[in-house]
């Protein structure tokens, strides 16, 4: 069992006085204090060697681990492990090496405020990250605590909102919280123009117009939610591709033949933290991807203009795989059921002859499930109306097993 050796103690505005007994101790103790200049100003009763964060950061985890051996400290803002350092640093360095000293987040301090539940409000954070990712969480009756980039950010923001049809939705920024220096501002998002500081917790009512245009976090976005040259998973099969592929937190996909990426959008809707690898030969759909991702908050979305299975090496292993296209193509398949985790899961889809019994052959060999999905929608006949059919899909899906030499 590793000794702990590290320290990473939250501190909020209140500074040391907020702090635990034991990370009092700890601060009083220090040899060395890493943290931000905020971070050194809220602790200023110690005469410990002072460092700020390195650039890049991952600099910052070999300065840390050059102090192994000393009485260190790290200062981060609130709670380490939520939107904050702690949980990029036990990345590189075990958990069990690492003792945690908690303070409250900014989120729990803004749902204070706001006499909100934490529970029932979603967390997010745009610091650092594309502001689009706000997009997926849009919908009526929603509340939303988010960490912010700048002051720039909540009329960022609010122009996003008013774009979907959000205006009415009321925007709060709550600054210094807990501190002596604590401020709030509230507006509504389609006339927002107040003056904020750099630092703060943006929190968000959100209120539906007439025009309002949102999509469920499940599976089945409206085909017209995407641009595409025709080539895409149609709402009723994708819902049902979905299903099958079934996103989870964290998990890699790996879209091949990606399209207008129609389902890597939707998988990393699907689950926080979930990411995929789309991989499209043809320029203009990698645009079409690009333009999607945007509009639809999955900015993070690693697209590869190229073919398989070329294009499938050195890449994540996938936990999950999508076969939209190339199915047949020589060693498509092969490579990605190589690739796929034991317990993954790999769905295929195929709306010709050639590829159906190529689909046949694979569900005869490895097992999973054989689905025929037919879609009829109604439309106009003359002065009537009839049911048009979509071409029949054919969907295979299968687990790998863990027994799985391959």
């Amino acid at each position: 069992m590793a000794t702990p050796w590290l320290d990473i103690v939250g501190i909020g505005e209140d500074g040391i006085d907020g702090l635990s007994p034991s990370a009092r101790e700890k601060l009083a103790r220090a040899d060395v204090i890493i943290g931000g200049d905020r971070h050194h100003d809220l602790a200023q009763k110690s005469n410990a060697k002072r460092i700020k964060w390195p650039s890049p950061f991952d600099a910052m985890i070999e300065t840390i681990r050059s102090h192994k051996g000393q009485n260190l400290v790290v200062l981060v803002t609130g709670d380490p492990l939520w939107y904050s350092v702690g949980a990029r640093i036990i990345k590189s360095i075990p958990a069990n090496e690492v003792t945690f000293h908690p303070q409250l987040s900014a989120f729990q301090w803004a749902a204070a405020r706001m006499g909100w539940s934490l529970a029932d409000s979603d967390t997010l954070t745009i610091h650092g990250r594309a502001d689009s990712q706000i997009l997926p969480y849009l919908a009526p009756n929603v509340r939303l605590l988010v960490l912010t980039q700048n002051s720039e950010s909540p009329a960022i923001v609010a122009n996003l909102l008013a774009d979907r049809g959000f205006g009415e939705s009321r925007m709060t920024v709550l600054t210094a919280l807990g501190g002596e220096r604590e401020q709030r501002f509230d507006g509504i998002a389609e006339n927002w123009n107040q003056p904020v500081p750099n630092f703060h917790t943006l929190a968000i009512e959100c209120k539906t117009g007439k025009n309002a245009v949102w999509y469920p976090r499940t599976g089945g976005l409206p085909d017209d939610a995407f641009i595409s040259d025709g080539q895409i998973t149609k709402q009723d099969v994708r819902a049902a591709t979905l299903a099958k592929l079934a996103p989870y937190p964290d998990a890699v996909l790996w879209d091949v033949g990606a399209g207008c990426g129609s389902v890597s959008v939707e998988w990393m809707r699907g689950a926080r933290g979930a990411l995929s690898i789309a991989i499209e030969s043809k320029a203009q759909r990698v645009a079409m991807i690009t333009h999607n991702t945007q509009q639809l908050g999955v900015e993070k979305m690693h697209i590869i203009h190229g073919t398989a299975p070329a294009g499938l090496h050195d890449l994540l292993r996938p936990d999950a795989v999508f076969i939209g296209g190339g199915l047949m193509t020589d060693g498509v398949f092969d490579t990605c059921w190589r690739a796929l985790r034991p317990g993954g899961r790999l769905v295929a889809n195929a709306v010709t002859l050639e590829s159906e019994a190529k689909l046949i052959e694979l569900h005869q060999q490895y097992g999973g499930e054989l689905t025929r999905l037919s879609v009829q929608k109604a439309e106009p006949v003359g002065p009537y109306r009839g049911w048009r059919a979509a071409m029949p899909v054919t969907q295979w899906s299968v687990v790998k097993p863990y027994d799985d030499a391959s």
